[in-house]
């Protein structure tokens, strides 16, 4: 083990206490911001916009594009299952 021989800096119980309340209220702070995050109405929220940033763009005009081929893959989707009930009900 080695031996510091600097000199520590010492520090009042006025010091320490204040230190240790400024840490207690960082601490809280913390914990208010983790809670609002976490509370449900705001996880909502932010899923609402997520889901409007991916049909409007910055300006708010609708994604054309977007919606084309997501209604396209949705209908290639149904198309698929629609051809499988039949190949099978054929049986």
């Amino acid at each position: 083990m080695s031996s510091d021989t600097r000199p520590t800096a010492a520090r009042t119980p006025e010091q320490i206490e204040a230190d240790i309340a400024a840490t207690r209220a960082r601490l809280a702070a913390t914990v208010d911001e983790l809670m609002d995050k976490a509370h449900p109405k705001n996880v909502a929220k932010r899923q609402v916009e997520q889901a409007k940033a991916q049909v409007f763009d910055v300006d708010g005009n609708l994604r054309t594009q977007k919606l084309v081929a997501v209604g396209g893959a949705a209908l290639g989707v149904i198309g698929i299952l629609l051809l499988i009930r039949k190949l099978v009900s054929r049986r």
